[in-house]
């Protein structure tokens, strides 16, 4: 099985969202670092290599940071909005701010969990996630204290289970393992106090492989995890295979399907093209009331997965003939589906679409 279009959509809308940010930030004549001396000394010593002269070097050092603000989107918001509308999951937080409490488990817990991470860190110990959750669990239960603070980026229940994910889109740092892994023990001990009888899984996941070698032939959707957690520092250290998802794996783990970031990446190829901001301004200008050929119209929406869209313009006949009665019709089909920054027009389109559901069954 594959994504649903209402799936495909989503993405779409968040594609588009990044894009339209990025090319607004995109440097230009007028936008490029004008004085960035230091940086300039530096980048000297490699203008063979990077064919940098005293021409572009303003733009390189104006790229680098706009390719930073692409990577800090990716890992703040883009990823995390695709793993949640994949598995209707939501960000959750679990902090002793704003007038919160943090989550609690028994004191026992606390002091095993310390002896894991003590005993990983010495190797005197290798990560096994279902002999370290056993120790946990059937731990005493005696006096209550805090857990860390925790939040996921990734959260969802069913009847069964609850699984928690962190996100994670760059190679964590030498000591970010050792706290991510004593984080996820006192998270899943304290949430299985929670939701009792319920099985608690809790992972690090991580969007791409980044040491798959495409040049060798693999495939960029592939995933070694052995190789993977190797080039981690530390990685292998405190964290059990089990306990990581890694691009295709994530993707398809999130979705129920399979060939997930396949379909993610193809999303994207087909709306990531030199001709984005002329097809954006297509669609977002159009007018149901005023436009006359719809083919090439018809065309980017659909390539673009936007379906919503395309059922309206199909709808066009219907919506034009109810306008003749009503006012607040005509304003709402007068409005464009895109805002300046990218977001869609979500009042327009429910709007549009419930008429025409409840016209189309009368």
């Amino acid at each position: 099985m594959s994504l649903i279009p209402k799936q495909k959509e989503e993405i779409a809308l968040e594609v588009i969202k990044v894009l339209k940010k990025r090319f607004q930030s995109f440097p230009d004549e007028n936008s490029l670092v004008r004085n960035a001396p230091f940086h300039k000394a530096f980048l000297a010593a490699f203008s063979d290599k990077l064919a940098i002269n005293q021409e572009n070097n303003n733009f390189f050092i104006s790229l680098s940071s706009w390719y930073h603000g692409l990577n800090t989107t990716l890992g703040q918001s883009f990823f995390e909005n695709i793993a949640n509308l994949l598995c209707n999951g939501e960000k959750r937080e679990w902090t002793s701010g704003r007038n919160k409490q943090p989550l609690k488990i028994s004191n026992t817990q606390k002091q095993i969990i310390n002896e894991i991470i003590t005993a990983l860190s010495n190797s005197r110990r290798i990560p096994d996630c279902k002999k370290e959750w056993n120790e946990i669990v059937n731990a005493e239960v005696d006096e209550l204290v805090n857990t860390v603070d925790f939040s996921t980026d990734v959260f969802f229940e069913d009847n069964k289970s609850v699984i928690a994910i962190e996100i994670k889109s760059v190679k964590p740092n030498s000591g970010e393992m050792k706290v991510e892994k004593q984080k996820i023990l006192e998270a899943k001990a304290a949430l299985h106090r929670i939701f009792s009888g319920k099985e608690i899984k809790f992972f690090l996941g991580f969007p791409f492989d980044p040491t798959v070698d495409i040049q060798k032939g693999e495939d960029e959707c592939s995933y070694n995890k052995d190789r993977f957690l190797n080039s981690l520092v530390n990685g292998k250290k405190y964290f059990d295979k089990a306990e990581i998802l890694i691009a295709s794996e994530l993707w398809d783990f999130l979705s129920g399907f399979s060939n997930t970031m396949q379909e993610i990446i193809s999303i994207i190829n087909n709306i990531a093209t030199p001709n984005f901001e002329k097809e954006f301004d297509l669609i977002s200008s159009y007018n149901l009331l005023t436009n006359e050929n719809y083919d090439a119209l018809l065309t980017v929406l659909d390539r673009w997965c936007l379906f919503s869209e395309i059922e309206i313009i199909n709808s066009r006949n219907i919506l034009i003939a109810k306008t003749n009665m009503d006012r607040q019709l005509i304003r709402i089909i007068n409005q464009q589906c895109f805002d300046s920054n990218g977001n869609i027009n979500k009042r327009r389109q429910n709007y549009l679409l419930e008429n025409i559901h409840r016209w189309n069954n009368t």
